[in-house]
């Protein structure tokens, strides 16, 4: 490699880096914003996509217009790397302000990204293909396309490291400084490539075109395909991130599991493109479509975390792969068309995670997110195979069928038994109704797989608490211990199904905090919880952490942590901060119930070190599956300062002492890993 391909290759490698590692660390900073919701990711995916289409649009204008040595858009570019660099620095140093955000979820987080990552962002996501023209005209050796490939590494490594090693180790605002000062390294080495491409080029651009006249022209027919082909594997991104995010956890390590096969098959399909022939992909994604159709058509069927990852990040693989070397096999051969493929490759990034993450929550009420870019996804290689033979031609365009008969039938599964559904940025609601034994109705309310309250219509049960919410439960001992029999004041972040209102009697207030607005006319409409609790019943729409900030002290006798984002409570509600919080509107001998039962995530240490740092008793509290009441295992900690609630006979008897885990750290605001408390 000569000196300036070395050059040109630390630049491209730099700037890639930086690009996928200010992704995770922008992306967890709007968490706390909008309530930790999984679709802040899958959002700021989407603004991800569009600003990379935006970068490439940029690179393909100046390199149309820069050709001449003396043309005033060297300039312009110049100036664009100091003004990003002063926004780098202004991003990295300011205290973000939690208070402003639009009324639309979607938009505000454009807006914030927008405003504090947009320029530095813009000018990293142009420099991989801007640099590949720039060599080409300056060495005239043809198309670097492994750059690409090189740039794609930098961004797996630094979305490998993040999780692993930086995450876990430096707080939100250390991460700003460090990406700040590798930011401004950047910039002075991709000023002085702009300076000396400048120079040569003159000398470079005499040779250009007879090497643009002895490469052919990209046929018409391929331009579609680098849109679309990319547009699929984005969509498979899109879907598997959202299904993983909403199922688990909406944290950075299962943001970046899903990206980083997503950027592993552009290195392959770019660098590699021969190692795995495609006889050997196509049989493999006709296996794993025909796989995963089969585990969506149980709809309510939940797996371990590693089987459900593996069967996910394994069909996204191949069927990105499949995409991204269809698209490479169809790369143009001229120079001045790089940037329009690599323009057109973006714009079907953005086009596929636009279609998942904004446009199918608005259209429909199920989520066929999965199902549709599977479907998709056949069709493009009937599409990219067409050439290919009659046999491939059978294949596809019976797997195609196939698809769509999967997404009617999924549809015919999903309305089934559904009274109710709703899909928001929150997640897609669902009330399933059934009949079970003794021939009693029972509704359950679901968010994605996850179920958040269940009532069971007879007389002796309709006001009885289920599933997580037993009267022998934590939250049950809680509610009963608390007040010796006086009117009692409770504050519940989380409505459901507003299972928790039934423990309320003539005298009680309770408050809910929920952040969905599609679930509070669920509660009152589809359950009678909150219809025939005896307590005063008032709903606070919004963010529960917001909106107790914004309120007098509230003097709870209980408060309920309960807002369950996937199957895990949103990180912002368990930090330092958040306890100050929920400690003011305490009652002198309050109590504060964190409800930790968790498929994936093992929370008790980390309230555990929660209550050490504030300086309050804790204790977990675990009860066993009750199946004929509808009762679920779980699990509790209560923390109070009261001297006898522990004490009480009842409570004694259930509390058990919690595991103290020197390994985690306390989490605040400007740091928290889950890596530490997974459940693999």
């Amino acid at each position: 490699m000569t000196r300036s391909r070395w050059l040109f290759g630390c630049a491209v490698f730099l700037a890639s880096f930086l690009l996928f590692l200010v992704e995770p660390m922008a992306a967890k900073q709007l968490l706390p914003i909008f309530g930790g919701s999984a679709a802040i990711w899958i959002t700021c995916l989407v603004f991800f996509q569009t600003a990379l289409l935006c970068a490439y649009l940029y690179a393909h204008w100046l390199t149309q217009r820069s050709s001449s040595p003396k043309s005033a858009h060297w300039g312009i570019h110049l100036f664009l790397l100091l003004s990003s660099t002063a926004a780098a620095i202004l991003w990295a140093v300011r205290v973000i302000d939690h208070s402003n955000v639009l009324s639309h979820p979607f938009l505000a987080i454009f807006a914030a990204l927008t405003i504090s990552i947009g320029l530095p962002f813009l000018m990293l996501g142009a420099t991989s293909p801007l640099l590949q023209v720039w060599l080409a005209r300056i060495e005239t050796r043809g198309i670097p396309y492994r750059l690409f490939a090189l740039s794609n590494l930098a961004s797996l490594l630094a979305l490998s490291l993040y999780p692993t090693v930086i995450e876990p180790r430096f707080t939100l605002r250390a991460q700003r400084l460090v990406w700040c000062g590798g930011f401004v390294v950047f910039a002075l080495i991709s000023a002085v490539l702009t300076w000396r491409t400048r120079s040569v080029l003159q000398t470079a651009s005499a040779n250009s075109p007879a090497e643009e006249a002895g490469s052919p022209a990209t046929p018409l027919f391929h331009k579609p395909l680098w849109l679309l082909l990319p547009m699929g594997a984005s969509m498979q991104l899109s879907a598997v991130t959202s299904h993983i995010t909403e199922n688990i956890d909406p944290i950075p390590l299962l943001w970046i599991l899903p990206l980083g096969v997503y950027l592993l098959t552009l290195i392959l399909a770019f660098q590699f493109p021969k190692l795995l022939p495609r006889w050997i992909v196509t049989r493999l994604l006709v296996v794993l479509l025909a796989g995963l159709a089969y585990m969506l058509m149980q709809p309510d069927g939940s797996l371990p975390l590693r089987i459900s990852l593996i069967f996910f990040l394994a069909e996204l693989f191949v069927a990105s792969l499949f995409c991204h070397s269809e698209a490479y096999a169809l790369r143009p051969k001229r120079a001045s068309e790089t940037t329009l493929f690599y323009l057109l490759f973006a714009a079907g990034g953005a086009m596929g995670s636009f279609l998942i993450g904004i446009a199918s929550p608005m259209i429909f009420s199920f989520n066929y997110d999965l199902a549709l870019s599977f479907c998709v996804t056949a069709v493009l290689a009937l599409a990219a195979l067409w050439r290919s033979g009659w046999e491939q031609r059978l294949v596809w365009t019976t797997s195609s069928v196939l698809m769509l008969v999967l997404v009617f039938l999924l549809h015919r599964a999903y309305e089934r038994n559904t009274p109710v559904a709703v899909r928001n940025f929150y997640g897609s609601l669902r009330v399933k109704q059934t009949v079970g034994y003794p021939g009693a109705t029972i509704r359950t309310l679901t968010n994605g797989s996850i179920q958040h309250g269940t009532q069971i219509f007879t007389n002796e049960l309709r006001t009885t608490p289920t599933t997580y919410y037993a009267e022998d439960s934590g939250i049950g001992l809680a509610m009963h211990g608390c007040c010796q029999n006086r009117p009692r004041n409770i504050g519940i972040v989380g409505l459901g199904a507003g299972t928790l209102a039934a423990y309320g009697q003539k005298g009680d207030r309770i408050t809910f905090y929920e952040i969905n607005p599609a679930v509070e006319p669920i509660a009152r409409n589809l359950f009678t919880y909150i219809r025939d609790s005896g307590a005063s019943i008032s709903v606070v729409n919004g963010d529960a952490r917001t909106s107790l900030t914004t309120e007098e002290p509230q003097h709870f006798d209980v408060l309920v942590i309960d807002a369950f984002s996937g199957d895990a409570i949103p990180l912002h509600l368990l930090t330092t901060e958040a306890l100050e919080i929920y400690k003011r509107h305490l009652a002198p001998d309050g109590i504060l119930a964190f409800h930790i039962s968790n498929q994936h995530v093992d929370l008790e240490p980390v309230v555990a070190q929660l209550a050490k740092a504030a300086g309050m008793k804790v204790m977990r509290f675990s009860t066993p599956a009750n199946e004929e009441l509808g009762e679920f295992s779980a699990t509790w900690m209560l923390l109070t300062n009261s001297p006898t609630f522990f004490e009480q006979p009842d409570v004694f008897n259930a509390a058990k002492e919690p595991v103290i885990d020197t390994n985690v750290r306390v989490w605040t605001d400007d740091y928290s890993s889950l890596l530490p408390v997974l459940h693999w």
